[in-house]
C-alpha cells in the first residue's frame, strides 16, 4: 500500500498541474469551487493567492494615504505661505521713523533688518519694540 500512496501523490501532481491555469484564468469562484474537491494542498494555494491580494489591496490603500496626506502638506504649507506674505505685506505698511529704526540698531547692537523688522512688529513704537528685543 505504500507503493500506492505513492501513485496517488504522483496523481494529486498531475492533477494540479491540469487545473492550475483553468483556476488562475477561470477567475476566483472557479477555483475556490473546485478546492473543495480536490485535496487540501490546493487549498493553501488558494489562501495563499488571496493573502497576496489582500496584501496588494492594502499596499495600494496605504500610497492613496500618502497621496492624500501629502496634498493635505502641501495645501498646508500654501496656507502658510500666503499668511506670511499678507504678514510682511501688513508689515511693510508700517510706518517707522528713520532715527528710532538707528536708535535700535546702536542700542541692541542688531542689524538694520532686524531692527526694522522688530518695529514693524510693534506698529512702530520703539519702545515696544526695544523692549520685546531685551527680553
Amino acid at each position: 500500500s505504500g507503493g500506492g500512496g505513492g501513485m496517488a501523490a504522483e496523481g494529486d501532481v498531475e492533477l494540479e498541474l491540469e487545473t492550475e491555469p483553468n483556476g488562475s484564468g477561470g477567475g476566483g469562484d472557479g477555483a475556490g469551487g473546485r478546492a473543495a474537491e480536490k485535496p487540501r494542498k490546493h487549498d493553501s494555494g488558494a489562501a495563499d493567492l488571496e493573502r497576496v491580494t489582500d496584501y496588494a489591496e492594502e499596499k495600494e490603500i496605504q500610497s492613496s494615504n500618502l497621496e492624500t496626506a501629502m496634498s493635505v502638506i502641501g495645501d498646508r504649507r500654501s496656507r502658510e505661505q500666503k499668511a506670511k506674505q499678507e504678514r510682511e505685506k501688513e508689515l511693510a505698511k508700517v510706518t517707522i521713523k528713520k532715527e528710532d529704526l538707528e536708535l535700535i540698531m546702536t542700542e541692541m547692537e542688531i542689524s538694520r533688518a532686524a531692527a526694522e523688522r522688530s518695529l514693524r512688529e510693534h506698529m512702530g513704537n520703539v519702545v515696544e519694540a526695544l523692549i520685546t528685543l531685551t527680553n
